[in-house]
């Protein structure tokens, strides 16, 4: 597949990293020429310095020949002239565009962004993509990662294996026969950082990170399988009033919890303004650094902070002094991806990583064949894939136990028919059953294969 890319920032690396070690044509475009150059220094992609939007520059990228365009400078109108253009002149099949503006995201305005209008296929927030995957890590303390599939029906979680896990050193098909009636199904384990697909007679041991695929109504049995009781955190102090920290606590307000919620914010302006826009929210305006003003917000009682800011570093050090002054858990956005391995040395608890949730949104697309959703994990190390079997798929008629599945894919669960059906030997997948799959990266591909029509097939 032919790629370009506008935008050389660290969402345009990240896109352009994984896809061009999937072995795709990838040009990027961004006007630093310090950008580009270390983007083409690093990775297997053409680089061009230009303005993405420009015709001339998308023409010497190749915009005539590209299948796909993907705009995630960090300016919302460039994203939308740059797909615009490839649009109007080079008939660029696929555009994907980065809005950040929330005033272009509103329900009422959602016509704008149609073919007659602006010709735009996806449109990417990563703001509010980000601030939903915080909100479902502050339902479930428990898990490390959490994402919905087929209408939210399903759920993938991340779950630590700790010393008194009750499910450690117990057979996979073992758990099974004690708890029949739990669709909960291990689809991948990292252990000592190797990530791999467990067979049925492979234990967990403590010390793992358990991959689970189950159903939405039995995500809290099954992390108390596992061990994790921790309940929701109700009193949530939040450094960063930004658009992820905004969203995060009107969501809380609106569920009408009794969830209490504080926010630091260093703007005046802003933090004025957010203020007004909230009715239960306290909002202190300063630094999430500032440990005077930290206590001003009651850190010593509070249940979790929530670091939001566009700081990696304020992130670390306001999470880390919240836990130091009494917090009980913390939670922070960390984009550089060369402090994710050291969290846990840091005192962080638990991180949203930005441009991964970016980036899985962007491979939905990329991924061929009926392919609904995509998430990665591990760096890209793998991915759970949500797709729907066609007639001609080669799942569709046997019994999964006579499936010669390869050894790193493991069907999680099916939908069929607005109900969930956990994958057992004597199961058949039928068409337009929507399948969750696990799948390290080297066996993604094949998936996609086993979801492609017939003519592709020969």
């Amino acid at each position: 597949m032919k790629v370009i890319i506008c935008g050389a920032g660290q969402v345009g690396y990240g896109i352009a990293e994984r896809l061009a070690a999937e072995k795709n044509d990838v040009s990027v475009i961004d006007t630093s020429p310090e950008l580009v150059r270390a983007i083409r220094d690093s990775l297997d992609v053409r680089g061009f310095v230009g303005h993405g939007a420009h015709p001339d520059t998308l023409e010497l990228a190749g915009a005539q020949q590209a299948d796909m365009l993907i705009a995630v400078t960090l300016y919302d109108e460039v994203n939308i002239v740059a797909c615009e253009v490839a649009h109007a002149l080079f008939n660029v099949p696929t555009k994907i565009a980065r809005i950040r503006a929330q005033s272009y995201l509103r329900p009422h305005y959602q016509n704008l962004f149609s073919r007659e209008h602006l010709p735009i296929d996806v449109i990417i927030s990563p703001e509010l993509e980000v601030a939903e995957m915080v909100l479902r890590r502050i339902a479930l303390p428990g898990a490390t990662d959490v994402v919905g599939f087929a209408d939210n029906k399903i759920a993938m979680l991340a779950i630590e294996c700790q010393d008194e896990c009750p499910v450690i050193n117990t057979p996979l098909a073992q758990l099974s026969e004690l708890f029949p009636d739990l669709p909960t199904t291990v689809v991948g384990v990292t252990r000592n950082g190797t990530l791999f697909v467990p067979r049925s007679s492979d234990q967990l041991v403590a010390g793992d990170l358990a991959y689970v695929v189950t159903t939405k109504d039995q995500v809290r049995r099954t992390l108390g399988l596992f061990g994790h009781e921790e309940q929701e955190a109700t009193r949530i102090v939040i450094a960063g009033g930004g658009n992820i920290g905004l969203h995060v606590a009107r969501t809380l307000e609106q569920r009408q919890s009794r969830t209490r919620v504080k926010i630091i914010e260093s703007g005046r302006e802003r933090a004025v303004a957010i203020a007004d826009e909230l009715r239960r929210s306290v909002v202190l305006q300063g630094s999430a650094l500032d440990q005077k003003l930290l206590q001003e917000a009651d850190i010593h009682d509070a249940d979790l902070m929530v670091a939001l800011t566009n700081n990696d570093q304020v992130n670390i050090l306001a999470s880390a002094m919240a836990k130091r002054l009494g917090c009980k858990a913390n939670l922070a956005l960390i984009n550089n991806p060369a402090f994710h391995d050291i969290t846990r040395t840091l005192g962080i608890d638990a991180y949203v990583n930005p441009r991964a949730v970016t980036i899985s949104r962007v491979l939905q697309h990329v991924r061929r064949g009926r392919i609904r959703a995509v998430h990665s994990v591990q760096k890209g190390a793998a991915e759970i894939i949500e797709a729907e079997a066609l007639e001609t798929s080669p799942l569709v008629g046997p019994l999964l136990r006579d499936l010669e599945l390869p050894h790193g894919v493991r069907i999680g669960a099916i939908y069929r028919g607005g109900e969930v059906i956990k994958p057992s030997g004597a199961v058949r997948i039928k068409p337009k059953d929507r399948v969750v799959i696990f799948a390290l990266a080297d066996e993604v591909k094949q998936v996609e294969q086993l979801f492609r029509v017939s003519l592709e097939f020969f």
